[in-house]
């Protein structure tokens, strides 16, 4: 997709993106340790502070950052992770959606979109996406986290690293990169 096109997206998705990242590339690739954090959270509209390495303990952890809630692709990723929420957990891993865009608004977003089903976390200042280089510049100048995808480890390291702007193949790649972690293990 040409830059003018992904530009003209991300207007129309109400983000007026200046910089976009290029399709099924994520920087922090397979292998790599993903770094630590804790953020304010929400899970059926219900704050509390999350920890990756607390999430870890329990298994594999899908953490995927979005651009701005209640914004239509972000909506749709959220419901499409909602309903396959059930089917990574069944498999041990957790979901985790994180935002530097409407922050003020994950405990809501928690609740009706990603239908209470897993945690929304807050990363004010993308400061915790620019560790993950999950990171876009808003209209505003001030970043924001553009739509990567990763899967993690138990032990920390990255199994899968995807950035697209569509939110429908995060989950497909997601849950195959669980699958196949299940499957090294048995």
């Amino acid at each position: 997709m040409k830059i003018a096109t992904k530009l003209a997206f991300a207007a129309s998705l109400g983000l007026a993106a200046v910089i976009l990242p290029a399709q099924g590339i994520a920087a922090l690739q397979q292998g790599a340790k993903a770094p630590d954090f804790t953020l304010g959270a929400a899970q059926a509209g219900k704050e509390f502070r999350l920890s990756l390495k607390q999430t870890l303990r329990n298994g594999p952890v899908v953490l995927y950052f979005f651009p701005a809630a209640f914004t239509p692709g972000c909506t749709v990723e959220a419901h499409l992770f909602a309903e396959a929420n059930s089917r990574f957990n069944q498999l041990g891993a957790r979901v985790i959606g994180v935002t530097a865009g409407n922050i003020h608004r994950v405990a809501e977003f928690s609740r009706s979109e990603c239908r209470d089903k897993f945690a929304v976390a807050a990363d004010p200042g993308a400061k915790v996406a620019a560790q993950y280089d999950a990171t876009m510049q808003g209209a505003d100048g001030k970043p924001l986290s553009n739509r990567t995808s990763y899967v993690i480890a138990p032990n920390g390291t990255i199994l899968l690293s995807y950035t697209d702007s569509k939110p429908q193949a995060h989950i497909e790649k997601t849950m195959a990169a669980v699958r196949a972690w299940n499957a090294k293990r048995n």
